[in-house]
């Protein structure tokens, strides 16, 4: 399946790289090799996540307070956000709709 991530969501990875690294080094590509694994299990077994509204699903990333939510649209799956899970919940709920 291929992986379409939305603007909004590319953004969010971008700014959660930065700040990992700031904190230490190499951390930000910690964060992306799991973010890569979790994008992997998604593109494997994309009904497997927790539906947490219809036709969105969450994938939680390993080591990192981050989820992954999704849509599947025929054969692309759209990543909608990268959350950070201690902050606004459903900040992101507009989003399904746009981009």
């Amino acid at each position: 399946m291929n992986i379409r991530f939305l603007t909004p969501a590319r953004q969010e990875l971008d700014d959660a790289v930065i700040w990992y690294n700031q904190q230490s080094p190499d951390l930000g590509l910690e964060f992306l090799d799991e973010l890569d694994k979790a994008v992997h299990r998604i593109a494997a077994y994309p009904q497997a996540c927790e539906e947490i509204e219809p036709g969105l699903r969450r994938c939680l990333l390993n080591r990192f307070p981050y989820g992954l939510i999704y849509g599947i649209d025929t054969n692309v799956i759209v990543i909608v956000t990268v959350a950070h899970l201690h902050r606004q919940p459903r900040y992101w709920i507009e989003r399904k709709e746009t981009d």
